[in-house]
């Protein structure tokens, strides 16, 4: 008997990762969403018995699709797989009545296993033909490119905000990451976008692998320094207040960068090599930061992932910029892993 399976994900890149993944021996009829709104109107409407759900969407995410689920009694098994991959993540999805919680990108194993447990397929694991069948990323599309580098960093993103989450103690909320190709002038204004009327303090990282380099700025409106310094339980007093504001910036950058690069590193199929951390500016303007970048190409990609974690009042940015040469072998690294 045909079961009738839905993917929901904002992105395309990441629905036919899924939807490779799927076994050819299970008996499926393979619907998509692009959000939580179309996911709802589709388990009503009887097209899902079987979802497997992003949390970070536009619209209406994985927690609110989910509460939904669980007020109306929708008849629908819903497994999550998500980069967002925090045990609270896990724990308030659990608790809505998702059954289980699998990280991107998905495991294919790890997927079977799950199916079994449920008692929703216990054959053959392999998804060789389905994967075939899956349409590739179109190379020269612009938008698919820009969909596969979302995807890329909401992975990245994920884990680094795990690695943040198990640091602190306390959840981390998770954007969609903001992607896109820019000029330098267009960088300049993102940035003073972002942190508009904020004296900030900011860290930048240079990495390289083989014919991919890039950087990862780390932004802090100064304001927050306080409650982050509280939430890393440093010793303080009136005399090392400025020296623990310059630890906390560092620590909290450190992590962040280095869980995202061996996410783009296990992705990318490449070992990135850091440089050593370099303070751009401490209390000061946004402009002094952004003479201190080192990309001047007119074309780059620029990955913006704004982190906060609300019980505190703390908001962060974290920024990757790759240089036109770069970009398009992170795409064909992308591609050639998945497709």
């Amino acid at each position: 008997m045909t079961t009738p399976v839905l993917i929901c994900d904002d992105s395309s890149f990441a629905r036919k990762q899924m939807q490779r993944s799927i076994p050819d021996g299970w008996d499926v009829d393979i619907s998509f969403a692009e959000h939580g709104e179309q996911a709802l109107e589709m388990i009503r409407a009887g097209k899902a018995e079987v979802m497997f759900l992003d949390l970070n969407m536009p619209v209406l995410d994985g927690y609110q699709t989910m509460q939904v689920i669980k007020e109306e009694d929708l008849p629908v098994m819903v497994i999550v797989v998500s980069g967002d991959v925090q045990p609270e993540a896990r724990k308030r999805m659990l608790e809505m009545g998702a059954i289980e919680f699998i990280r991107k990108p998905t495991d294919n194993a790890k997927l079977a296993e799950i199916l079994s447990q449920f008692g929703l397929y216990s054959g053959d694991t392999s998804a060789s033909k389905r994967a075939e069948s899956v349409a590739p990323v179109a190379k020269e599309s612009k938008s698919d490119k820009l969909d596969a580098y979302r995807e890329m960093a909401n992975v990245a993103m994920g884990q680094a905000g795990e690695s943040l989450a198990t640091l602190l103690g306390e959840f981390i909320d998770l954007p969609i990451p903001n992607v896109n190709l820019i000029t330098n002038t267009e960088l300049h204004m993102a940035i003073a976008d972002i942190q508009r009327n904020e004296s900030v303090s900011a860290v930048s990282q240079g990495f390289i692998s083989a014919g991919i380099n890039g950087e990862a700025l780390v932004i802090f409106n100064d304001s927050n320094f306080a409650n982050m310094v509280k939430l890393l339980k440093y010793k303080q007093d009136d005399s090392n207040v400025k020296s623990l504001e310059l630890e906390a910036l560092m620590d909290v950058s450190n992590i962040l960068i280095g869980a995202c690069l061996r996410a783009l590193s296990t992705q990318l199929h490449s070992v990135f090599s850091h440089n050593h951390p370099i303070i751009l500016g401490q209390h000061c303007d946004l402009d002094d930061i952004l003479k201190s970048t080192s990309h001047r190409t007119n074309d780059m990609l620029a990955i913006e992932i704004a982190y906060s974690i609300k019980s505190q009042n703390i908001n962060f940015d974290l920024l990757l910029l790759f240089p036109k040469k770069s970009i398009d072998l992170m795409f064909e690294k992308l591609v050639t892993t998945t497709f």
